[in-house]
């Protein structure tokens, strides 16, 4: 009996040990954007957050400026288990999650209040319950903001004035067509190599929010920005399903919960930089244009919609996404 005794207390012990190890949990939330950035304070929100909803037990060590790779890496990263979440833009998601193309298209939502109005909704759940199938889990719709173009060329008042200049763009087909019709040479890479190709001069410019040329000191490499406005550009807070499939349904809820703190964070930072931002980008030497032709915008990438709407199998999403507004 002394012998059962001892060896029940044991293994009590040692089951003991594994439902504590189980309980103390860490995630990595990689994104490109420094820390002090609005992915940043997104990361910042989310960590709070599941440390007061799990009561300290899931800790969340962030992973910002590229530390785990560029957002394509770090997307297939989430698919094969190395990556645990990530906060990304839409760019590179559409080569895994096909229907969010969509969202990609020029001068598809009218304003911001328009944008979070549709992908609160029921079309950005639709959108976000498509993730698993592709090993993903979509936790919710942050924000970059609506992308500009910056250059040290020339000023861009035009359309024509985008002719020949070499463009950095996301992996993105729907972005890459838009500015090939509008005469652009755009350069898909990733963001990681983007700020030494300025500054070599490899590329002439790029296309980004507001926050995004904040958070980098923008001013320091380009010279010229249009506020073109020419897409709307969301981030994704995104989990890897194989860690996803590992929790139980209330630590589920905890990084949903998370996950909308974490865009409510990204979206609150974007809307501050929008308010202060072009003074800032004045204040350090960047010469900006505000008064712009969108609908000669519009019309000069047109082709893109053509091109890639039905291909892409989308038409009719971007349709419901333009009715809803």
């Amino acid at each position: 009996m002394r012998m059962i005794n001892k060896t029940l207390t044991g293994v009590a012990v040692v089951l003991g040990m594994t439902a504590t190890t189980a309980v103390a949990q860490e995630f990595n939330l990689a994104f490109t954007p420094p820390l002090e950035s609005h992915y940043g304070d997104g990361g910042k929100a989310f960590a709070e957050t599941m440390a007061e909803l799990s009561g300290g037990a899931i800790t969340i060590n962030l992973k910002p400026a590229g530390a785990l790779g560029g957002e394509r890496d770090v997307i297939e990263g989430l698919q094969i288990g190395t990556v645990d979440l990530a906060i990304s833009s839409t760019g590179p998601i559409g080569n895994f999650v096909p229907d969010v193309y969509a969202l990609d298209f020029p001068f598809l939502f009218k304003g911001y209040d328009q944008a979070h109005a549709v992908l609160d909704g029921p079309i950005g759940q639709g959108l976000l319950d498509e993730f698993q199938a592709h090993d993903l889990v979509g936790l919710a719709w942050g924000e970059n903001g609506f992308r500009n173009v910056t250059n040290n060329t020339h000023p861009i008042n035009t359309p024509a004035d985008l002719a020949g200049l070499k463009l950095r763009t996301m992996e993105n087909k729907v972005h890459i067509a838009a500015f090939e019709a509008a005469g652009a040479a755009p350069t898909p890479m990733s963001w990681t190599e983007v700020l030494t190709s300025l500054a070599q001069g490899t590329i002439d410019g790029q296309e980004n929010p507001i926050p995004v040329l904040v958070a980098n000191n923008m001013w320091e490499i380009q010279k010229y920005v249009t506020l073109t406005q020419h897409v709307y550009s969301p981030a994704v807070v995104v989990m890897s399903k194989g860690r996803w499939d590992g929790l139980t349904e209330e630590q589920q809820g905890w990084f949903v919960e998370a996950g909308i703190a974490a865009a409510a964070g990204t979206r609150a930072t974007v809307a501050e930089n929008e308010a202060n931002g072009v003074a800032l980008l004045r204040e350090n030497g960047m010469d900006v244009v505000e008064n712009v032709d969108k609908e000669a915008f519009a019309a000069a990438v047109q082709p893109a919609y053509e091109q890639y709407a039905v291909e892409m199998g989308v038409a009719d999403l971007i349709k419901q996404i333009q009715d809803a507004q």
